[in-house]
């Protein structure tokens, strides 16, 4: 009995509430939000929006008291260091991207869901999304990760179609639910591979069951990973797995484009780092030069369609913007596949560009989402003589543009390139340098064009019509946090950039 007894005993563990607590009060206020709006009546429902904002606040507050980055728990009884959630620097940072992210997208949603969207089931799926995806970067085991990943994707499938009656919205939604669930089929029958080989699930176990395979089981392993890496593709819109991307955010709200922009690929990047990085630092002799081609082709598929985007076509704004996440995307790959030729310091370029991207793409939808207000086609030329009736905001659009391209006084972006550019050079990839510096070029021309729209004269019935309507303060929020956000790193970036001078493993 006393054997029985402490066997049982050595199965129990405590829970450190405190480094789940982030994703765990974007859970609880989610259900609450769902359990309200039952209770709640039609003109009362604006107060499940704020309930939704105070969460996310309070999960942002809640990334404070792990700042030193050293805890952990659910972890093996017999292994202390192996463990299913870890909050270490990597995954607060990742942590405070996807609920700075959805804080954002709460904010431009405000008026949304007064308007066109159901509010109780809005803020329900928002909040279940952004909990699943900050739940993916303190995954460390296989099961955990992908349980995260589709809690942070089968919400968004969702809010892309939640639209009612909308033909573009319901199509969408279609082309981004047949892409995540193909790609989630991918990466679970990588996953069952890698565990069929090593016997275990978390993820610094795999990497040591992996460096002795037996060799009857070496080509399933290999198809392991290979449909592992595969799979995290698909999520991070990787060519030739983006065909999804510009439908889907064309149809889908505006601020739930930005959002899928930003927290969607921070989604995707992080599973791909952890599995790379940790579970197969010892294939990296595949998936490195396979990162690199997808780099390559990736940066150049989305700058050429990008290019290509007429500015009296309909939606085209919003298609350009899907084009260039596209094309950063493939800036974002240029690290993980550098630390397969170095070392796990280039992990931390795309973490520092990945934080200046999502500040900057997030405000750029910000502007397009209060544009739409007055023009729902959302074209390029829609944009014209912005500075003469929004001068503020014209500003701010041209500031998010010149981050993208890289170009002062977007300082923040030139330097993440700059970091992302030494990654590649570091590592001897000097083609894939010399390709990512081709491509920039190119982003500079779509770039530099859409700037200059804000600035033509508008026409005198544009300018009459675009001042007769307010901006909603919430959108304004918007605009005027990431717009200080992406001052104030552009100038002090070292507040970005020096996470690409620390391991964060």
């Amino acid at each position: 009995m006393t054997v029985a007894a402490d066997s049982v005993t050595s199965l129990v563990q405590s829970v450190d509430w405190a480094a789940v607590a982030p994703p765990t009060i974007t859970a609880v206020v989610a259900l609450i939000v769902l359990v309200a709006d039952l209770f709640v009546g039609e003109r009362r429902k604006p107060l499940l929006g704020a309930v939704a904002v105070t969460g996310l606040v309070a999960s942002l507050l809640a990334l404070v008291p792990l700042r030193k980055g050293d805890r952990s728990t659910f972890c093996l009884t017999d292994n202390a260091e192996a463990c299913s959630y870890t909050a270490d620097h990597f995954t607060l940072v990742i942590q405070f991207l996807v609920f700075g992210g959805a804080l954002l997208t709460a904010l431009l949603s405000l008026t949304e869901t007064r308007r066109k969207l159901p509010a109780g089931e809005f803020w329900f799926l928002l909040l279940s999304s952004a909990a699943g995806a900050a739940l993916l970067p303190a995954s460390r085991d296989l099961a955990t990760l992908v349980v995260a990943l589709e809690v942070a994707s089968l919400p968004a499938f969702a809010l892309v179609g939640l639209r009612r009656g909308d033909r573009l919205s319901s199509e969408a939604a279609l082309k981004f639910f047949l892409s995540s669930v193909t790609a989630t089929a991918v990466t679970l029958l990588g996953v069952s591979f890698v565990y069929a080989t090593t016997g275990t699930l978390h993820l610094t176990q795999v990497a040591a069951g992996l460096e002795d395979v037996p060799g009857q089981l070496d080509t399933l392993a290999k198809a392991g990973v290979a449909l592992t890496l595969v799979g995290f593709a698909f999520k991070t819109a990787a060519v030739p797995f983006h065909f999804w991307v510009p439908d889907t955010y064309v149809g889908a709200p505006l601020p739930i484009a930005g959002y899928l922009s930003v927290v969607g690929k921070a989604v995707g990047f992080t599973g791909l780092i952890l599995v790379t990085v940790i579970a197969f630092p010892g294939y990296a002799d595949i998936w490195g030069p396979a990162l690199a081609v997808l780099a390559a082709l990736t940066m150049t598929a989305g700058n050429v369609a990008a290019l290509r985007q007429s500015a009296t076509r309909a939606w085209s704004a919003v298609r350009l913007l899907a084009w260039s996440s596209v094309a950063q995307a493939g800036y974002l790959l240029v690290p993980i596949a550098a630390a397969a030729y170095s070392s796990d310091v280039q992990i931390g370029a795309t973490v520092a560009y990945a934080l200046m991207y999502a500040v900057v793409n997030l405000g750029a939808f910000a502007v397009a989402a209060l544009v739409a207000r007055t023009r729902p086609l959302n074209r390029i030329s829609d944009y014209r003589g912005l500075y003469a009736t929004r001068p503020l905001t014209a500003l701010a659009m041209a500031f998010f543009l010149l981050c993208l391209a890289g170009l002062p006084p977007g300082i923040v972006g030139l330097f993440a390139k700059v970091t992302v550019f030494s990654a590649a050079v570091d590592a001897g990839l000097g083609w894939l340098a010399v390709v990512m510096g081709v491509n920039v070029v190119i982003a500079l021309y779509y770039y530099l064009q859409w700037t200059a729209v804000l600035f033509r004269a508008p026409e005198a019935a544009e300018a009459a019509e675009s001042t007769r309507r307010r901006t909603p303060a919430s959108v304004t929020v918007a605009v005027a946090l990431a717009a200080a956000a992406g001052v104030v790193l552009s100038g002090y970036p070292q507040l970005v950039l020096r996470f690409a001078a620390t391991s964060l493993f």
